[in-house]
């Protein structure tokens, strides 16, 4: 079987420009990321074990090519410099161990944060490739293709209705989950040929280089995550995080993600100045419609016009949840999708809830407080108490 990941340009385009920011404004920060199964497998991960190192083995002797470096050059917030790190950078084995624990597979990655980010997204889409290439039958690649065209239908059918103010406008949010790599590449095709008035791009940006789609994405949990280590107040976190991001890219990549330690303090610290500096706002967790409605109010309170801004929508959805939503808000601000699985494997087989989140910083325990608690992460719960009593959040702790 041939590996899995060939090209470094393979990955989400949040992960360069969080990469990107972390090179530029705190290279020396340490950082420990950790793979997590959410839901269970068909058989034991555990099986993996062996494969996964493989893989991650060939990951570790591969570099960016002359014409990958050209194609992040060519975007315009890419720094010249970051471009000359990556023309030297390779991902170091040693930074990274997989191991079994009984049936199941431990991956954790450790080392300078500006080396291990970026196994993230490579790891996540190994182990899940490796995972469905066991599942694999012959009606599995048939049935995906059927799903894939109903999707369509339902795109064809929204076509008749009437307009919105604002368009429709959806994105492939799936590596991270995919299939495959080659069945990413198959549906990303297929909706770019059949429905281009809706599909606007993908956070592959190896696809995106490949297709001639627009790279999508801004930032992850990880970003604001590493600021509650950096020597910041633990209550100023987020304003640090939104400050240095803007310092960045000063009117690029305008959209922030708000569920780090959930909606209400986000906003908290969402004033007028980050208001109007964002294009817009990411939704990750927690009931979307609850999410945008307090989000229109933030924007009515500042007296911001909603028109103005974008509300991008990136969970757990699936066509008909994202026409739904669309209906709901299309009127009063501009609006983004992103589809993950539900667009990169959904062909039969359940998927695979893994994750590989970070978990600690600067030898400081990192927490993300979900606006839905099954996705709270965090190894110490010390740590979680006390981040949720300094922003009042009543996140159960898991």
């Amino acid at each position: 079987m041939s590996h899995v990941i060939h090209s470094l340009l393979d990955n989400d385009l949040y992960k360069f420009t969080m990469w990107q920011t972390m090179l530029h404004r705190h290279p020396q920060t340490q950082a420990t990321f950790t793979f997590v199964c959410r839901n269970a497998s068909v058989y034991p991960l555990a099986e993996l074990v062996d494969e996964v190192r493989q893989e991650i083995h060939h990951l570790c002797s591969l570099g960016f090519r002359d014409d990958e470096l050209a194609f992040l050059r060519g975007l315009r917030f890419i720094k010249s410099d970051f471009v000359d790190f990556l023309r030297i950078f390779r991902f170091q084995r040693a930074f990274i161990d997989v191991r079994a624990n009984g049936d199941q597979l431990e991956i954790v990655a450790r080392g300078p944060l500006v080396h291990v980010t970026g196994f993230e997204i490579h790891v996540l889409a190994i182990v899940n490739e490796l995972y469905f290439r066991r599942l694999q039958t012959a009606d599995t690649q048939a049935e995906g293709r059927r799903r894939l065209q109903n999707k369509v239908a339902l795109f064809q059918d929204f076509s008749r209705e009437p307009a919105k103010r604002h368009p429709f406008e959806f994105f492939d949010f799936g590596l991270r989950r995919r299939c495959s790599g080659e069945w990413q590449r198959e549906v990303v095709a297929t909706l770019n040929t059949a429905v281009p008035q809706y599909f606007k791009g993908t956070s592959n940006v190896l696809l995106a280089r490949d297709l001639g789609l627009v790279p999508i994405g801004t930032m992850a949990h990880e970003y604001l995550q590493t600021y509650q280590a950096l020597g910041v107040r633990l209550r100023d976190h987020q304003k640090a995080a939104l400050e240095d991001w803007v310092q960045e890219y000063r009117g690029d990549l305008g959209v922030a993600l708000t569920d780090v330690v959930g909606m209400d303090a986000f906003l908290s610290d969402f004033d007028l100045y980050f208001a109007k500096l964002f294009d817009g706002l990411r939704h990750d967790s927690g009931d979307p419609v609850a999410w945008g409605e307090k989000a229109l109010a933030h924007y009515e309170k500042l007296r911001i016009d909603a028109n103005t801004k974008r509300l991008v929508f990136s969970d757990g959805l699936d066509v008909p949840r994202a026409l739904a939503l669309y209906r709901h808000f299309a009127d009063r601000a501009q609006l983004g999708f992103g589809i993950g699985t539900n667009l990169s494997n959904d062909l039969g087989p359940t998927p695979l809830n893994i994750v590989m989140k970070l978990t600690e910083c600067n030898g400081q325990p990192v927490a993300k407080l979900s606006d839905s608690p099954g996705k709270t992460l965090c190894d110490d719960q010390t740590f979680l108490a006390y981040l949720k009593q300094v922003f009042g959040v009543d996140a159960p702790v898991r």
